[in-house]
């Protein structure tokens, strides 16, 4: 287990995990090949409907600077370039993309025994910056998270957290959309052997005075075959099954049933990624 409480993003992910991950609807195929010198390129594609939406993306590291370059269809050039630990615990990342000359990004995190800290700031002429840190350590933590629009001069982003984790159970509290939004979450480890775990999610909106919750599991049938369900309070039941055919090549079958889409079918999804 970590030392620290990781950074504001870490508060709640476990749940958020296990409720989101892999799940899709979509057609999707992943090709990663990685040469002798150690850079990989990675072609992906996305059925989604009548439209296909495809990707190429590098990645070069060398030393603790990892690039990343990727093109979409739309000839958009994706750049984010990654400094690990240029001084203990620091992380920079830049990012931009072409020909975007509004996309500019920086961001500087950093990684404490009690502490961690995200900033950025769009290198533009009227930059959103973004702030958010945690405090406590891999039991507890505390935290917030701010955006500030320097073109309107107004807040777009005050969140506010609090996670705990003990054993094999993890839990957070986070407030939203400026407190608007409050949300509470758990995920158990029920079984470390099998990687059964389950884990819910129960968010209250203050302004429509409306409440979603969604509960989750897992199980690994066999070391290569893992299965996951969900199921919301409107009915909405997600299901799937992944397998590593062979080593770090995935198969996922997913499937979604609305009772209420009563005149749709079912909507499945498959995603086949495939590596060295």
């Amino acid at each position: 287990m970590a030392k620290g409480p990781g950074l504001y993003s870490d508060i709640g992910k476990r749940a958020r995990d296990l409720l989101n991950k892999d799940y899709q609807n979509d057609q999707k195929f992943t090709l990663t090949t990685c040469s002798a010198t150690g850079v990989a390129i990675t072609t992906s594609g996305t059925k989604k409907g009548e439209l296909f939406v495809a990707d190429l993306n590098t990645q070069l590291k060398n030393k603790n600077v990892t690039t990343d370059l990727k093109v979409d269809t739309k000839s958009n050039l994706f750049t984010t370039v990654t400094v690990d630990q240029p001084l203990p615990g620091l992380k920079t990342i830049v990012s931009f993309v072409v020909p975007d000359q509004r996309s500019g990004k920086l961001e500087i995190q950093y990684l404490h025994d009690y502490a961690g800290i995200t900033a950025s700031i769009g290198l533009n002429a009227n930059p959103i910056a973004n702030i958010s840190g945690v405090l406590g350590n891999n039991m507890a933590s505390v935290g917030a998270d701010v955006s500030f629009d320097s073109k309107t001069g107004n807040f777009t982003k005050c969140n506010a957290g609090f996670g705990f984790s003990h054993a094999d159970l993890t839990g957070s509290l986070t407030l939203n959309d400026k407190g608007d939004t409050l949300s509470a979450s758990y995920y158990h480890t029920v079984n470390l052997l099998t990687n059964t775990a389950v884990g819910a999610e129960v968010t209250h909106k203050f302004s429509s005075n409306e409440n979603t919750i969604s509960m989750g599991t897992q199980h690994v049938l066999d070391p290569l075959t893992t299965v996951k369900a969900r199921i919301n309070n409107n009915g909405k039941t997600n299901a799937l099954i992944q397998h590593e055919w062979r080593p770090k090549s995935i198969l996922t079958l997913s499937g979604e049933y609305d009772p209420k889409a009563v005149d749709k079918t079912p909507k499945f999804g498959l995603a086949l990624a495939l590596k060295p």
